[in-house]
């Protein structure tokens, strides 16, 4: 499991284009037969992908963590992007569609990963953060999901949000997740942007076109800086940074929050005149 430091905003000023990716970036975790996993400094998040394909692949803890088993002090959330598959989690299955999301609650000791067809793999986003209570295992079914839709095609960001963990759902100790979804003809997200100082913020990006990509920016309203991104690539969001992109075309993104606040609405609003 790599280690991932942040940048303090000191020091996020004067860092270069390979610094800020090196930094804020994750690439390359949706490895077929595999599970790629970080640990990120920043209210110690683990992010990761697993991709099973003739087998099934199995959640292990990492001496970084100190623990027993994986989810001994912490809870999971996990996003299916790919092909149909199934969760198993101390013997009970959830099988899980694409924009099929489940919650796994501290204390689960066996988690695996398995695809219907390794053909078309299902493709697992995981988004981690410490748990000081148990919350039961849930799953949430992207039909049943009721969207909020957002934006208008006059301002090129009209979207759908879902929300599965949060408040007013699936009830966790910290985390809170869900995914966005761009119209046709859309591009921008969270425009107006925001920041919000509870809790830091992780975007993983998906369904972008292998010939397309999304400009990710960041950084203190005043002094922004940008990502290039392409499909499956994650941002870390410190609580001091706007999260907003645009893409060349439209895609998905999931957006996950682990911190001291789970309302959703707690947000500190950018003007865009105000942007830098």
């Amino acid at each position: 499991m790599k280690i991932v430091q942040m940048a303090d905003v000191v020091r996020y000023p004067r860092m270069t284009t390979a610094e800020l990716r090196e930094t804020f970036l994750l690439e390359a975790l949706f490895r077929e037969g595999e599970i790629e996993t970080r640990y990120v400094d920043l209210d110690r998040t683990v992010i990761g992908g697993a991709v099973p394909t003739t087998k099934a692949l199995t959640l292990e803890t990492h001496a970084e963590l100190r623990a027993e088993y994986f989810l001994e002090r912490r809870e999971l959330g996990v996003l299916n992007v790919g092909g149909a598959g199934s969760v198993t989690v101390d013997g009970q299955a959830f099988a899980l569609d694409k924009l099929d999301c489940l919650y796994v609650g501290r204390g689960s000791k066996a988690v695996t990963f398995a695809s219907d067809d390794a053909r078309t793999p299902a493709a697992f986003y995981l988004l981690s953060y410490p748990a000081h209570t148990a919350y039961p295992t849930r799953l949430a079914k992207f039909a049943e999901l009721e969207p909020v839709h957002l934006g208008s095609e006059e301002t090129c960001n009209k979207r759908s949000i879902y929300k599965a963990i949060f408040l007013d759902g699936i009830r966790s100790c910290q985390l809170v997740m869900g995914f966005t979804l761009l119209a046709k003809g859309s591009n921008w997200n969270t425009m107006p942007p925001h920041t919000h100082m509870r809790r830091s913020e992780v975007y993983f990006y998906f369904d972008v076109d292998p010939s397309q990509r999304v400009v990710h920016l960041m950084g203190p309203p005043d002094e922004t800086r940008h990502l290039v991104l392409s499909d499956r690539d994650v941002v870390v969001s410190p609580g001091w940074s706007i999260h907003a992109g645009v893409g060349t075309q439209s895609y998905g993104f999931c957006w996950g929050m682990g911190g001291e606040n789970q309302r959703y609405d707690d947000m500190d609003a950018v003007a865009i005149a105000g942007l830098k």
